[in-house]
């Protein structure tokens, strides 16, 4: 069984159950050991009455004798409800004599400064007169004894601490649990509703656990569903108008055309240039919406390149010299045969079409880690620096830039959506002269 990483949810929920159970017993122990030592001895207040209580039977004594006491000890247990006897070395001073259950409590006396003792029982004291040598002694009220919260503190030691730190364990789950999935769920029914803008944001996606990586591939997939209805939309609206331009001059030609060899051959050009317009946004459409797994293989970019360079320069006319290849002898790439030569073939036909008169379309590269670093360098205007990502969009011509727009648009679009494909990178720069194209595809280690 694989464990999961250090920082998911089933360490946090162990680390709050542990932490929880933690709480809860050492605060019963701590409270209950802090409870004790302050019950377990007679407070200040407490020993001043029993001794004020020995102090009136001393004067009752030695004023009245027994009689005082036993009118004391009267008095007494009526108000206190104790037992109570006032004795000199195991003799009553009062004129009842003790009883043998009396005589047995004397044993088990204690001094008004000891502990109380245990809990269930009504503990004895003695207190001595002034000259120490008579006392009285007597039970311990209910309502003197130090104890008697102990009970309360039980219930709130055993039921309400667990149960109030149950509620904050509940408030803390809250917080690491129901939060987040709060955001994703209101995001998810916003996305539902049209809002492609809906994103789950850094609160949850910066988290490291399941649900970190849950906000991650929510805000991938809302943004690739964003990117995909924006594409669509935005080819829908390119494409509608670059269709009615010929279609219009399909009209125009059909109503002022005389010559019907003529009208032929403009409608033969047209539907070709419309036919490969429609085939060159469906392949992009198709790029992007379904993100095809390309098959990857040992690709040698020299022949390629070589291949390319003939079919180039057979539909321009170029010589071979003007397209140069530079690349080392170990340029091996690791890539889609089909998908490569497709992509390189687009930008190669750009860099020609938009290359000067004796321009000179030349191929570069370098090894950098694990990826080839490759470069198609033309010699034209080149482009302005803030339109640089604009060419990679569809139907994006910037003849004023660079002159030749006699393309739709839509071959370096597919071009790096190719290279994406392929897990490299496809982007723009300019050089002097021209603009170079920059590709990153990974190396085929021989």
């Amino acid at each position: 069984m694989r464990l999961p990483n250090r920082h998911s949810l089933l360490w946090k929920l162990i680390g709050l159950l542990a932490v929880l159970c933690l709480l809860v017993v050492s605060l019963q122990v701590d409270v209950s050991r802090r409870i004790y030592e302050a019950t377990a001895r007679l407070p200040a207040p407490t020993r001043y009455i029993l001794s004020e209580y020995s102090r009136q039977a001393e004067i009752a004594w030695r004023e009245r004798g027994a009689v005082g006491v036993d009118e004391f000890l009267k008095n007494l247990r009526a108000q206190e409800q104790v037992w109570a006897v006032v004795v000199d070395d195991h003799q009553s001073l009062s004129s009842q004599a003790l009883t043998t259950i009396e005589r047995r409590k004397l044993d088990f006396v204690r001094q008004i400064d000891w502990p109380v003792g245990r809990p269930g029982g009504r503990p004895t004291f003695y207190i001595p007169f002034s000259d120490g040598a008579a006392r009285l002694v007597m039970e311990l009220p209910l309502h003197l004894d130090p104890r008697q919260g102990r009970g309360l503190w039980d219930i709130l030691l055993r039921q309400v601490l667990p149960t109030c730190l149950a509620l904050l364990f509940g408030v803390l789950l809250y917080r690491v649990l129901i939060s987040p999935l709060v955001i994703l769920r209101r995001q998810a029914n916003a996305l539902s509703a049209g809002d492609l803008a809906a994103r789950v944001g850094p609160q949850v996606t910066h988290r490291r656990d399941e649900l970190g990586e849950l906000a991650r591939a929510f805000d991938h997939m809302a943004e690739r569903l964003e990117n995909t209805v924006v594409l669509q939309r935005r080819l829908l609206r390119d494409l509608s108008h670059e269709l009615r331009t010929p279609l219009s001059r399909l009209r125009v030609a059909g109503e002022r055309e005389p010559d019907p060899n003529a009208l032929r051959q403009r409608l033969e050009r047209e539907v070709q240039g419309m036919e490969r317009l429609i085939g060159s946004t469906l392949e992009l459409v198709w790029l992007d919406t379904e993100r095809p797994a390309m098959p990857v293989e040992a690709v040698e970019m020299e022949p390629l390149w070589d291949l390319l360079r003939e079919d180039a320069c057979f539909e321009s006319g170029w010589p071979r010299e003007r397209l140069p290849c530079e690349l080392p002898a170990d340029c091996w790439v690791l890539g889609n045969l089909n998908g490569l030569a497709q992509a390189l073939e687009n930008i190669l036909r750009n860099a020609i079409r938009h290359s000067p008169e004796h321009g000179v379309v030349r191929l570069t590269g370098a090894l950098e880690g694990d990826f080839w670093h490759l470069c198609i360098q033309d010699q034209g205007p080149g482009i302005e620096p803030d339109k640089l990502e604009q060419i990679f969009l569809p139907f994006t011509r910037l003849n004023a830039a660079r002159p030749g727009g006699d393309g739709y648009g839509l071959g370096l679009s597919i071009a790096r959506s190719i290279v994406q494909l392929q897990g490299g990178q496809l982007w723009a720069q300019n050089t002097t002269p021209g603009l170079c194209l920059h590709l990153r595809l990974k190396v085929y280690k021989l």
